[in-house]
């Protein structure tokens, strides 16, 4: 089963439920969504600074 849930906030892919698993990361800090590309990307940012 597949659920729409929105779009990744930096990129605008769609994120979806895939059988119950969130195919995707929560900011916790901004309370946004991202696609693990860009999840991974702004991680490797942070930790460079």
């Amino acid at each position: 089963m597949e659920e729409h849930i929105g779009y990744c906030q930096q990129c605008r892919k769609e994120i979806h439920c895939l059988d119950g698993f969130f195919n995707g990361i929560i900011d916790d800090q901004t309370k946004t969504i991202l696609c693990f590309t860009c999840a991974d990307s702004f991680n490797e940012k942070s930790q460079d600074a």
